[in-house]
């Protein structure tokens, strides 16, 4: 029968796993392996078995742990060397590592050159050559026999070492002592303890490394600190699936230049405040997280973080937005896709949006930034931006009445600074609405619809219907009434709503002035509306499509009056 101890890293059937309890089970007449899977889906329980807790699991999740017979044999261990063997000379595996390879092989003292000799002695030339070695998953739960890694592979510069069977980092210390070429190291998903003791073992064998990644090893901050703290040279950490919450303390290591914890679980910028205290950070990757707030302490990182990556978070407000300046001073380039705070974007300025909407606005609000997203700003999408973004700013203004248009203005950190440049925007108040909101008319919309000429054969000049239609039907529904109006298939028909509001166009050139010799004398006659938007860019009005769903068609248009396009298909 196998024997085991609390703690041990085992593999059944290529499945990881660690041995957290050992004994008798209740309900049962013999003892049981307590274990914590790797792959939290793989398990029934999280160590608590009929209301009794036996052990405590790293990961949080409900089914990270099971009971297994104590019988049960588990899959075979090898080391280091024997790991890089298995995948990179498996013809010579079963060979000792003594043949040198700058002499003839020699039996009774004779040379000889048989094929099978050639080809080992090839493939140990070959491992001596090695610069990057992947053994993930290989089992591996020692180095080997002293000096043999130097003598096999001393030339391994990147080295993964992922989801093997150590038990802490007294063996991977062996490892990296004997490789004075190494500068990246991968530790992801192994279950390490982090030892004081070990780290004070490692004298140098972690100084030429410069990129570590311990992604989804389940450690606290703390000791993943206790473990950097050893690496004098890294410049590039990755720390991300590690249930994460808090950063108590900055990081040992005085050059770092790149930190990655994505997919971990802060909510707010305040809880990586001891970072600012890292001077030399230049790009801070958050990916993932469940971030909605800015802050509750201010932190204000160095001029030298220039990149930040917060897509895939919670973020709802624009206020957020605002903060990063202050909190981020030297920020150039930022990705900020998939924040819910797009998808609140309609409810805060009542019309619909569109994803370049939400880039414009972000752009806008931040005047430092270069590239949003992986795109560069250039001089056009920056103007067209900031001028959308006041557009923006009039709208929410004309919604307030003028003795409180300051109240808005003052949610906007760059209105001022926007102004000056651009000049006020147009503030266009409507009339008061005096419709009881529990009377029919105000449950209606009035809608415009026209086909233009030429639509149908024959049709010389637009063809305009007008009808009220209550805001709950849904766009088959208006598609029927619409295909009724003008005698056509309702399934044949597109319908555009044109919103009657202006956005600008990337891109625009300046018209040339026409040198038609018929245009000279005639001056041009542009009215004053016309006149200020050429001002400011070229302007396109928009049109959204009303696309057939069971949506009501009141979350489609905005207002109780609406003009629609009706077009074939």
């Amino acid at each position: 029968m196998p024997t085991y101890h609390v703690g041990q890293r085992v593999s059944f059937k290529s499945a990881l796993c660690t041995i957290q309890y050992i004994g008798p089970v209740e309900g049962t007449d013999r003892e049981w392996l307590g274990v914590e899977w790797d792959d939290p889906k793989r398990g029934k329980h999280n160590g608590e078995n009929n209301g009794r807790k036996y052990f405590t699991c790293k990961s949080s999740s409900p089914t990270a742990a099971s009971f297994i017979a104590i019988t049960r044999n588990p899959d075979l261990e090898q080391s280091f060397i024997e790991a890089v063997r298995e995948k990179y000379a498996t013809d010579i595996i079963n060979q000792p590592f003594t043949i040198a390879l700058d002499k003839p092989i020699e039996i009774s003292g004779k040379t000889v050159e048989e094929v099978g000799f050639e080809k080992i002695k090839k493939q140990q030339s070959q491992l001596h050559e090695l610069k990057i070695v992947l053994v993930d998953g290989y089992r591996i739960n020692k180095a080997g026999p002293r000096n043999t890694i130097k003598y096999v592979c001393p030339k391994i510069m990147e080295l993964d070492l992922s989801r093997n069977l150590f038990e802490d980092c007294s063996e991977i210390i062996k490892i990296c002592e004997e490789l004075d070429s190494v500068r990246s190291l991968r530790l992801n998903g192994n279950r390490l303890e982090i030892l004081s003791a070990d780290m004070e073992q490692a004298s140098q064998a972690f100084d030429r490394i410069q990129e570590l990644e311990l992604d989804d090893i389940l450690s606290s901050w703390e000791d993943i600190c206790l473990l950097t703290q050893t690496f004098k040279s890294l410049s590039k950490l990755t720390a991300s699936s590690n249930s994460l919450g808090v950063v108590s303390s900055p990081l040992l290591t005085t050059n770092l230049r790149s930190l990655t914890l994505e997919y971990n679980d802060f909510t707010n910028l305040s809880e990586l405040l001891p970072l600012a205290e890292m001077a030399s950070l230049e790009s801070l990757h958050l990916k993932g997280n469940r971030i909605s707030r800015a802050y509750t302490t201010p932190p204000s990182f160095g001029r030298n973080l220039c990149y930040i990556d917060l897509s895939y978070n919670q973020v709802t407000d624009w206020e957020f937005l605002d903060a990063m300046t202050d909190i981020f001073p030297g920020m150039t380039a930022l990705r900020f896709s998939n924040n819910p705070i797009y998808d609140n974007l309609s409810k805060e300025t009542g019309s619909a949006t569109s994803i370049d909407d939400g880039y414009m606005l972000t752009l806008a609000r931040l005047g430092n930034l270069k590239t949003l997203n992986f795109s560069n700003i250039t001089s056009e999408d920056r103007r067209n931006g900031e001028m959308f973004y006041l557009s923006r700013i009039g709208q929410a203004m004309a919604k307030v009445p003028e003795a409180e248009e300051h109240t808005v203005a003052s949610r906007h950190k760059r209105y001022a600074e926007l102004c000056e440049t651009y000049g006020e925007p147009t503030v266009v108040r409507k009339p008061a609405e005096t419709i009881n909101p529990d009377f029919l008319e105000a449950r209606l919309i009035k809608f415009t619809f026209y086909l233009r000429p030429g639509t149908n054969k024959g049709q010389e000049e637009a063809i305009i219907k007008v009808k009220e239609i209550p805001k709950s039907f849904d766009i088959y529904r208006v598609k029927g009434i619409v295909g009724r109006l003008f005698g056509l298939r309702p399934l044949s028909l597109r319908l555009v709503w044109e919103t009657g509001e202006w956005d600008p166009v990337a891109g625009y050139e300046e018209e040339e002035e026409s040198d038609d010799s018929n245009d000279e004398g005639t001056e041009r006659i542009v009215d004053a509306e016309t006149a200020a938007q050429r001002e400011r860019g070229k302007w396109m009005k928009r049109e959204v499509e009303i696309e057939d769903s069971t949506r009501q068609v009141g979350f489609c248009v905005d207002g109780m009056e609406a003009t629609v396009r009706v077009e074939l298909r």
